[in-house]
Protein backbone atom coordinates (compact mmCIF):
# COMPACT_ATOMS: atom_id res chain seq x y z
CA UNK A 1 0.00 0.00 0.00
CA UNK A 2 3.09 2.56 0.94
CA UNK A 3 4.21 1.91 -2.40
CA UNK A 4 1.62 2.07 -4.68
CA UNK A 5 1.46 5.49 -2.59
CA UNK A 6 4.21 6.40 -3.17
CA UNK A 7 3.88 5.89 -6.92
CA UNK A 8 0.62 8.01 -7.36
CA UNK A 9 2.38 10.79 -5.54
CA UNK A 10 5.24 10.75 -8.13
CA UNK A 11 3.04 10.52 -11.17
CA UNK A 12 1.23 13.35 -9.82
CA UNK A 13 4.23 15.08 -9.21
CA UNK A 14 5.43 14.41 -12.66
CA UNK A 15 1.98 15.68 -13.81
CA UNK A 16 1.91 19.15 -12.24
CA UNK A 17 5.24 19.70 -13.41
CA UNK A 18 5.80 22.78 -15.44
CA UNK A 19 8.67 25.04 -17.50
CA UNK A 20 9.31 28.20 -15.43
CA UNK A 21 8.29 31.22 -16.89
CA UNK A 22 10.97 33.15 -19.37
CA UNK A 23 10.06 37.13 -19.39
CA UNK A 24 10.67 38.25 -22.93
CA UNK A 25 13.02 40.70 -23.67
CA UNK A 26 12.29 44.03 -25.18
CA UNK A 27 16.24 43.62 -27.12
CA UNK A 28 15.56 41.80 -30.42
CA UNK A 29 19.03 41.31 -30.49
CA UNK A 30 19.52 39.53 -27.42
CA UNK A 31 22.19 36.91 -27.43
CA UNK A 32 21.86 33.60 -26.14
CA UNK A 33 24.29 32.19 -23.23
CA UNK A 34 26.95 30.03 -25.30
CA UNK A 35 29.83 28.35 -23.02
CA UNK A 36 29.76 25.95 -25.72
CA UNK A 37 33.13 25.12 -27.49
CA UNK A 38 33.47 26.39 -31.10
CA UNK A 39 35.98 23.89 -32.47
CA UNK A 40 37.48 21.01 -31.87
CA UNK A 41 38.27 20.55 -28.93
CA UNK A 42 39.09 17.80 -26.01
CA UNK A 43 38.95 18.32 -22.27
CA UNK A 44 40.32 16.04 -19.50
CA UNK A 45 38.48 16.16 -16.29
CA UNK A 46 38.74 14.03 -12.74
CA UNK A 47 35.08 13.24 -11.99
CA UNK A 48 33.45 12.52 -8.71
CA UNK A 49 30.09 10.63 -8.48
CA UNK A 50 28.62 11.30 -5.39
CA UNK A 51 24.81 9.66 -4.46
CA UNK A 52 23.13 10.93 -1.33
CA UNK A 53 25.86 13.39 -0.83
CA UNK A 54 28.15 10.78 -0.44
CA UNK A 55 31.60 10.16 -2.66
CA UNK A 56 30.54 6.84 -4.84
CA UNK A 57 33.66 6.69 -7.22
CA UNK A 58 36.43 9.06 -8.51
CA UNK A 59 37.36 8.80 -12.49
CA UNK A 60 39.05 10.50 -14.98
CA UNK A 61 36.91 11.86 -18.03
CA UNK A 62 38.28 12.27 -21.37
CA UNK A 63 36.22 14.03 -24.30
CA UNK A 64 36.03 14.99 -27.47
CA UNK A 65 33.92 17.68 -28.43
CA UNK A 66 33.16 18.46 -32.32
CA UNK A 67 30.79 20.63 -32.55
CA UNK A 68 30.60 21.24 -36.20
CA UNK A 69 29.85 17.38 -37.11
CA UNK A 70 27.79 17.57 -33.63
CA UNK A 71 29.76 14.66 -32.25
CA UNK A 72 31.15 13.33 -29.15
CA UNK A 73 33.76 10.67 -27.98
CA UNK A 74 34.59 9.59 -24.60
CA UNK A 75 36.65 8.18 -22.81
CA UNK A 76 36.46 6.55 -18.44
CA UNK A 77 39.81 5.89 -16.99
CA UNK A 78 40.32 4.63 -13.31
CA UNK A 79 42.52 6.55 -11.45
CA UNK A 80 44.83 3.81 -11.74
CA UNK A 81 45.10 4.59 -15.95
CA UNK A 82 42.39 0.85 -16.99
CA UNK A 83 40.36 2.26 -19.71
CA UNK A 84 36.59 1.50 -18.17
CA UNK A 85 34.43 3.22 -20.81
CA UNK A 86 34.82 3.83 -24.35
CA UNK A 87 32.07 5.41 -26.91
CA UNK A 88 31.49 7.70 -29.63
CA UNK A 89 28.40 9.01 -30.70
CA UNK A 90 26.98 11.21 -33.55
CA UNK A 91 23.73 11.80 -36.08
CA UNK A 92 24.75 8.56 -37.42
CA UNK A 93 23.84 7.02 -33.78
CA UNK A 94 25.71 5.85 -30.78
CA UNK A 95 29.02 2.98 -31.10
CA UNK A 96 30.51 1.31 -27.64
CA UNK A 97 33.97 -0.10 -28.20
CA UNK A 98 34.47 -0.79 -24.53
CA UNK A 99 31.97 -1.34 -21.21
CA UNK A 100 33.04 -3.16 -18.47
CA UNK A 101 30.96 -3.25 -15.20
CA UNK A 102 28.94 -1.60 -14.49
CA UNK A 103 29.54 0.67 -17.26
CA UNK A 104 28.19 -2.09 -19.45
CA UNK A 105 24.35 -1.79 -17.69
CA UNK A 106 21.21 -1.40 -20.06
CA UNK A 107 20.79 2.16 -21.28
CA UNK A 108 23.74 3.80 -19.30
CA UNK A 109 25.90 4.45 -22.96
CA UNK A 110 22.94 6.42 -24.16
CA UNK A 111 22.26 8.17 -21.06
CA UNK A 112 26.00 9.06 -20.36
CA UNK A 113 26.46 10.23 -24.24
CA UNK A 114 23.15 12.52 -23.76
CA UNK A 115 24.48 14.07 -20.82
CA UNK A 116 27.63 14.87 -22.25
CA UNK A 117 26.19 16.25 -25.26
CA UNK A 118 24.32 18.37 -23.31
CA UNK A 119 27.39 20.04 -21.15
CA UNK A 120 29.40 20.45 -24.15
CA UNK A 121 27.04 20.72 -27.47
CA UNK A 122 25.25 24.04 -28.17
CA UNK A 123 21.77 22.42 -28.05
CA UNK A 124 20.17 21.49 -31.34
CA UNK A 125 16.61 22.46 -32.57
CA UNK A 126 14.56 25.69 -32.33
CA UNK A 127 14.93 28.80 -30.05
CA UNK A 128 11.31 29.33 -28.71
CA UNK A 129 11.88 31.79 -26.15
CA UNK A 130 14.19 34.42 -25.28
CA UNK A 131 14.46 36.54 -22.23
CA UNK A 132 14.61 36.46 -18.40
CA UNK A 133 14.44 33.84 -15.68
CA UNK A 134 12.20 35.47 -12.51
CA UNK A 135 15.40 35.08 -10.80
CA UNK A 136 17.11 37.39 -13.10
CA UNK A 137 18.91 35.30 -15.54
CA UNK A 138 19.28 35.90 -19.23
CA UNK A 139 18.14 32.61 -20.67
CA UNK A 140 17.20 31.00 -24.38
CA UNK A 141 15.13 28.46 -24.51
CA UNK A 142 15.42 25.23 -27.20
CA UNK A 143 12.48 23.39 -28.27
CA UNK A 144 14.82 19.62 -29.10
CA UNK A 145 13.19 17.92 -32.14
CA UNK A 146 12.93 14.87 -30.55
CA UNK A 147 10.79 16.09 -27.54
CA UNK A 148 11.77 17.80 -24.63
CA UNK A 149 13.55 21.30 -23.93
CA UNK A 150 16.47 22.68 -22.51
CA UNK A 151 17.20 25.99 -20.83
CA UNK A 152 20.71 27.47 -20.98
CA UNK A 153 20.82 30.75 -18.60
CA UNK A 154 23.65 32.82 -17.50
CA UNK A 155 23.56 35.68 -14.72
CA UNK A 156 26.34 38.40 -15.00
CA UNK A 157 28.91 36.38 -12.76
CA UNK A 158 29.84 34.31 -15.97
CA UNK A 159 28.09 31.56 -14.06
CA UNK A 160 26.23 29.86 -16.85
CA UNK A 161 23.07 26.95 -16.22
CA UNK A 162 21.68 24.42 -18.68
CA UNK A 163 18.67 22.29 -18.02
CA UNK A 164 16.93 19.90 -19.42
CA UNK A 165 13.09 19.21 -19.18
CA UNK A 166 11.13 16.75 -20.66
CA UNK A 167 8.26 17.28 -22.59
CA UNK A 168 5.89 18.03 -20.43
CA UNK A 169 8.30 20.33 -17.86
CA UNK A 170 10.07 17.67 -15.60
CA UNK A 171 13.36 18.63 -15.00
CA UNK A 172 15.69 15.60 -15.77
CA UNK A 173 19.26 17.26 -15.63
CA UNK A 174 20.50 20.64 -14.21
CA UNK A 175 24.42 21.59 -15.28
CA UNK A 176 26.58 24.30 -13.31
CA UNK A 177 29.28 25.63 -15.12
CA UNK A 178 31.28 28.18 -13.08
CA UNK A 179 34.08 28.52 -14.55
CA UNK A 180 33.28 32.14 -15.71
CA UNK A 181 33.47 33.48 -19.08
CA UNK A 182 36.94 32.76 -19.98
CA UNK A 183 36.95 28.96 -18.78
CA UNK A 184 33.72 27.93 -18.32
CA UNK A 185 34.31 24.15 -18.03
CA UNK A 186 36.93 24.56 -15.41
CA UNK A 187 34.20 23.79 -13.02
CA UNK A 188 31.23 21.68 -13.99
CA UNK A 189 28.47 19.93 -11.61
CA UNK A 190 25.33 17.66 -13.54
CA UNK A 191 22.62 16.71 -11.03
CA UNK A 192 20.60 13.93 -12.58
CA UNK A 193 17.03 13.77 -11.29
CA UNK A 194 16.38 9.49 -11.81
CA UNK A 195 14.68 6.91 -9.73
CA UNK A 196 18.21 7.57 -7.87
CA UNK A 197 19.94 11.04 -7.94
CA UNK A 198 22.80 11.58 -8.16
CA UNK A 199 25.57 14.60 -9.14
CA UNK A 200 28.84 14.63 -10.87
CA UNK A 201 31.69 16.98 -9.90
CA UNK A 202 33.64 17.87 -13.06
CA UNK A 203 37.15 19.53 -12.44
CA UNK A 204 38.78 20.81 -15.44
CA UNK A 205 43.03 19.06 -15.29
CA UNK A 206 43.64 19.89 -19.31
CA UNK A 207 41.72 20.99 -22.83
CA UNK A 208 43.14 22.07 -25.90
CA UNK A 209 41.91 22.62 -29.27
CA UNK A 210 42.18 19.54 -31.82
CA UNK A 211 43.41 20.81 -35.05
CA UNK A 212 42.95 17.60 -37.97
CA UNK A 213 45.95 16.47 -39.58
CA UNK A 214 46.36 17.59 -43.18
CA UNK A 215 45.45 14.72 -46.01
CA UNK A 216 48.09 13.94 -48.35
CA UNK A 217 47.71 13.09 -51.51
CA UNK A 218 49.27 9.59 -52.54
Amino acid sequence: MKGLLLLIGSFLLMSCAALPAVLPSTDQNMMCPSPFPTGKTRFIHAIEARMAGETKAVMIGVTLAEPDLRTLSCAIVSPEGMALFEAAAGPSGLNVSRALPPFDEADFARNMMDDIELIFLKPSGVVSEKGFLPTGEAVCRWHKDQGGWIDVSGGRDGRVQVRRYLEGGSLKRSVALAGGAVSPYRTIELQALEMINYTLIMTLIESEAVKDEPQFRK
